[in-house]
């Protein structure tokens, strides 16, 4: 091989300035991730802690002008959790009355889905002519997460049609994966907060039932049950009502 071949760019040793190209582009990539890593790890609540993921979305994934996360609960009911404004809600609404959309796709297939053009799409026709009235050009659906029995969809959305290509794709499902984790770590926390103070309610109560009636910690408790099976209503519910009031509903 001549100096002549080995000095053009891409040879040996000389990196084109397309391949140069790409890897800063990963590396700024890499690098807006791990900060939004550390902003989501900074997050106190789950509630902020979506907010801070459509937010960081829509600055992330190429094309994205608006962001919303979807998910279902008691496996059947679609909500949306966050979103960066009016039109991505109203856009999720549109598709949860339709019963149709790229967000219901993704969460029930649990795949990524892809709408290019409203004006020419031809899957789910009920809600596109929704949509267009709202003022969406293209949308990119990705599944977020699959925690015990909850599903979650990241909804990104452009006013422009054909905003979303193949990067866009890769970045979305890349940013999927560390908000997933973001958020399942949030959850976890949440529900740890949510059964310590539980416990610290239920033990208050019991405390006042061993107080005013004289009988055990074991009997106090079985009290709180079985209110809770008369009435129909959480055991958490009952002892606040017992802290709050002195008395035992259904007493």
């Amino acid at each position: 091989m001549s100096d002549e071949q080995d000095n053009k760019p891409g040879s040996r040793g000389m990196p084109s300035s397309e391949d140069t190209g790409t890897r800063a582009g990963e590396d700024a990539l890499a690098q807006r991730l791990s900060e939004l890593a550390r902003t989501l790890d900074a997050e106190h609540g789950l509630d902020d802690t979506l907010k801070q993921i459509v937010q960081a979305a829509v600055g992330t994934v190429p094309g994205a002008q608006h962001a919303s996360i979807s998910r279902v609960q008691r496996r059947k009911e679609v909500i949306t959790l966050a979103a960066t404004g009016e039109l991505p809600r109203s856009v999720d609404h549109a598709q949860y009355d339709c019963g149709q959309g790229p967000c219901l796709d993704s969460l029930w297939h649990e795949r990524t889905v892809r709408l290019s053009d409203m004006s020419t799409e031809q899957r789910w026709p009920a809600f596109t002519g929704r949509a267009r009235e709202l003022g969406v050009g293209s949308m990119l659906a990705v599944q977020l997460f699959v925690q015990s029995d909850g599903l979650g969809v990241l909804n990104l959305f452009s006013e422009e049609p054909n905003a979303f290509d193949d990067s866009s794709e890769h970045v979305a499902l890349l940013f999927a994966t560390h908000a997933a984790v973001a958020m399942s770590s949030e959850q976890s926390k949440q529900d740890l907060r949510m059964a310590v103070t539980t416990r610290e309610v239920i033990g208050q109560a019991q405390g006042i039932l061993m107080e005013r009636f004289r009988i055990t910690d074991d009997l106090a408790f079985r009290l709180l049950v079985r209110a809770s099976q008369d009435t129909n209503r959480k055991l958490r519910d009952i002892a606040e009502e017992v802290t709050s009031t002195g008395q035992l509903p259904g007493t």
